[in-house]
């Protein structure tokens, strides 16, 4: 299992589908070597660094937290059952009502959708609520997503950090 970096109210936490096999052995949030989340946090403007993934709590200094839909580590997110992503709804909710942030940006559209039950959705902002934190749906930053290049992803975290700046 990889252990969530969290606190109370952050400004956000990044939710990742579940953790990729090198992160869970490793125990550390994305770590993988093709995973581009470092990476496109800094380009975006989350962070002022790029952040190494054996660093990962420093997160937690920029008003950002990170954890997943699923506990279980798999190569693929595809390789997750319904019934995983149900069964983790609950420990979810209770997580995110314990820490109240006010925003989760949920990293690719699988474990949105499965928690509200939805076919279809948009990338960004959502309209509904996850327990009084508003939602955002980012792109996955995976290496296995060859949907999108390194400009999209920062272009779209981008959009949410100037979203959420006050």
């Amino acid at each position: 299992m990889l252990t969530d970096i969290i606190s109370p109210n952050l400004k956000v936490i990044f939710c990742g589908i579940n953790p990729g096999l090198k992160s869970a052995d490793d125990g550390h949030h994305f770590s993988g070597r093709s995973n581009r989340f470092w990476k496109v946090l800094h380009q975006s403007g989350f962070t002022p660094h790029e952040i190494e993934a054996v660093q990962d709590t420093s997160i937690l200094d920029f008003g950002y937290g990170l954890t997943t839909a699923v506990a279980r580590a798999t190569s693929r997110a595809d390789e997750l059952s319904t019934h995983e992503f149900d069964y983790a709804l609950e420990s979810f909710t209770a997580k995110i009502n314990e820490f109240q942030p006010k925003y989760i940006a949920f990293l690719g559209k699988a474990a949105y959708k499965a928690f509200y039950k939805k076919k279809d959705i948009l990338w960004g902002e959502q309209s509904e609520d996850f327990c009084g934190a508003r939602v955002w749906v980012l792109p996955n930053t995976s290496g296995l997503n060859r949907g999108f290049s390194l400009g999209d992803l920062v272009t779209s975290y981008k959009d949410f950090y100037q979203a959420i700046q006050e």
